[in-house]
């Protein structure tokens, strides 16, 4: 027997009929005899049609608000995932598993004070622990919890999933079944390369930067806490029949596993390649070339909430002047222009540049900490398909190259074929 934790995204819950699959693949856990807590998100579209309300809620004018209370909107959008709970609870019980629901602040998950991006600080468990020892199902709302003013708190967009990791390591569960619409993690997008192959295993620091490189699967906020807390996390889907053979396999179910490298026995020099669209590059011209100019650019960057990446300083032949090259998401690019505007004259460039319609590629392996010859072979593929590299930036276990957006999909399918990942 073993502590379980099922998490089911929008799409496994979209409409009635689904959310009673769900209960199917849930009771398939509990007739093995597992403890199991379910962690739900809202119904597909549900929390975007709460947003929308919040956002279009006139003012006494009749003109639509664009500010509003933070408290409020938390409570408003975080209802999606109430009326989900209530519902696969009395799906549950209709096919005789003894099931409640269960919002985050009655448990309590205890976030810090940020309404509408909140942190989570603390989860007890010990109450549903006990029932789930009486073997009662726990039926939890995800993207929830109860901030220190005493009033609901959510995660931010995709916060189900950390919800659900944060759930595993309060209960001290076994494992954390992350259930969506893909059945695993890829090598790359099978969008783009139809040659993709299921990862049967990734470790967590793989995992980190696929998702905070592009791949959607997962949460990047759910992976870190994952991390932290070493849950053993499992990706698979929930539109898979709940009777298949093997479903209820514990050991090796179809999916893939998020684990400590030290379980993973083959490791692949490289494991996969991400890709985030939308990129954008400013450049500031003859920069004054002193302490001090870096930390102005990119702490006023940062105080607008702006995310930089790739950064590339040119070296200054005199001393003097010198080129800064980054990139930033292409929806804050003119955010950003009017951040470096304002602080121009302390910082002192000549000309600001931006450009749009980039896109970064990134390959990714924990086998590249013993392996050269990596990066040497991304660059001769790009260059025998005649993409031009724009910026590259390298860690352990990644090599980030932006490129051209018209070049994404030739570039993702070149480097996912000269790494070998579309082999068996």
């Amino acid at each position: 027997m073993a502590r379980l934790v099922m998490k089911f995204g929008g799409t496994s819950v979209a409409d009635l009929d689904r959310i009673h699959n769900v209960a199917r693949h849930v009771k398939r856990e509990v007739d093995a005899g597992h403890e199991v807590a379910v962690v739900v998100s809202a119904m597909a579209g549900k929390t975007n049609e709460l947003v929308d309300w919040v956002r279009s809620m006139p003012l006494a004018t009749g003109a639509a608000s664009p500010i509003y209370d933070a408290r409020e909107y938390d409570a408003i959008v975080a209802s999606g995932e109430q009326v989900t709970s209530g519902l696969l609870a009395i799906a549950l019980q209709s096919i005789g598993v003894d099931a409640r629901s269960w919002q985050g602040w009655q448990i309590p998950i205890r976030t810090d004070n940020g309404h509408g991006a909140a942190r989570i600080l603390d989860v007890d468990g010990s109450e549903i622990v006990r029932r789930m020892g009486l073997g009662q199902v726990a039926v939890i709302t995800g993207f929830q919890g109860i901030a220190p003013d005493n009033r609901i708190a959510t995660l931010g967009r995709g916060g189900s999933d950390t919800s659900a990791v944060a759930v595993a390591a309060g209960l001290a569960a076994d494992r954390c079944d992350i259930y969506t619409d893909v059945d695993g993690v890829y090598t790359t997008d099978p969008r783009v390369e139809p040659k993709a192959r299921r990862l049967a295993r990734i470790s967590f620091e793989e995992m980190l930067e696929m998702a905070s490189l592009g791949a959607k699967v997962l949460q990047v906020r759910s992976v870190e806490l994952a991390m932290v807390h070493r849950v053993r996390t499992f990706v698979r889907s929930s539109f898979e029949d709940p009777d298949a053979p093997g479903m209820g396999d514990f050991d090796n179910p179809p999916g893939t596993l998020i684990c400590d490298e030290d379980e993973i026995v083959e490791q692949q020099v490289v494991t996969g390649i991400a890709y985030a669209k939308d990129e954008a590059q400013i450049s500031l011209r003859r920069l004054a070339d002193r302490p001090g100019v870096s930390a102005g650019i990119f702490g006023p960057l940062a105080e607008a909430n702006i995310n930089v990446d790739m950064i590339v300083q040119n070296v200054s032949e005199d001393g003097s002047r010198t080129d800064m090259t980054f990139t930033v998401p292409a929806s804050d690019v003119e955010k950003a222009v009017g951040v470096l505007e304002n602080v121009r004259n302390g910082i002192g460039f000549d000309a600001i540049q931006s450009e749009t319609g980039l896109v970064k590629v990134s390959v990714i392996g924990i086998g590249m900490r013993s392996h050269t010859g990596v990066a040497a072979t991304a660059f001769k593929a790009l260059a025998e398909k005649g993409i031009n590299i724009r910026a590259i930036t390298t860690s352990e276990i990644k090599i980030s190259i932006l490129i051209d957006g018209p070049y994404a999909e030739l570039a993702v399918r070149t480097l996912h074929s000269v790494y070998g990942l579309d082999k068996q």
